[in-house]
């Protein structure tokens, strides 16, 4: 589970965005070289549930929900049936410096347009490129911050400054520098408009608290 992002993961629409920012679901796909997981990300105004399905039975595998009202973080176990708090990991350490560029190029996705980004890093051999479209996706910076993930998707995204409020990846690649081998990629493949139900973003009141 922790493998994912979702930095990543990424993404956007015209539909489904009201003036606080975008509510709905939105489908994406991360992989590498070993594996691609399916992942949604719900969001209801400050509250984001993150599920991540399981390749072979397609049932979830496990669930984040952020509360940006309270900045926490719970992570849930649905084959256990237990949940427990998730504490913000610790910042990661860069090894010499990220170079952020804004290219010139554009790419739909998902019929949206977004702008190029790329960070790049000759000390670590990493150059990731983002494709971002700039709107109403007000939930994603906040998630990256108070994660504080410290796999190079979210934090090569966080090099990046002076984007506009709702700014989100909908596609990004992560690539050796040496020999553009593909390490790692996030892809949204789907956005629905459709407003989630306040009972999806809970914890199901049959679960326990795992305590350590």
């Amino acid at each position: 589970m922790k493998k994912t992002l979702l930095v990543a993961a990424t993404f956007l629409l015209a539909g489904g965005i009201s003036a606080q920012g975008f509510n709905g679901s939105i489908d994406f796909k991360y992989s590498n070289s070993k594996d691609t997981t399916n992942n949604t990300y719900y969001v209801k105004d400050k509250m984001v549930k993150l599920d991540q399905f399981s390749r072979k039975t397609g049932n979830i595998e496990g669930s984040f929900i952020f509360d940006m009202n309270t900045n926490t973080i719970k992570w849930i176990n649905p084959k256990r049936k237990v949940w427990g708090e998730q504490k913000s990991e610790t910042p990661a350490i860069i090894k010499g410096k990220c170079e952020v560029t804004k290219g010139t190029n554009t790419k739909m996705v998902q019929g949206v347009k977004c702008n190029e980004y790329i960070v790049k890093n000759t000390e670590e051999n990493t150059v990731i490129t983002y494709w971002i479209a700039q709107d109403k996706f007000n939930f994603f910076v906040p998630i990256v911050k108070l994660w504080n993930r410290k796999d190079k998707q979210s934090v090569y995204f966080s090099q990046i400054t002076g984007l506009p409020e709702g700014s989100m990846p909908l596609l990004s690649e992560e690539k050796q520098l040496s020999d553009g081998k593909a390490l790692t990629r996030l892809e949204v493949v789907k956005i629905n408009k459709t407003i989630p139900d306040e009972a999806n973003l809970k914890v199901p009141s049959d679960y326990n608290k795992f305590d350590k």
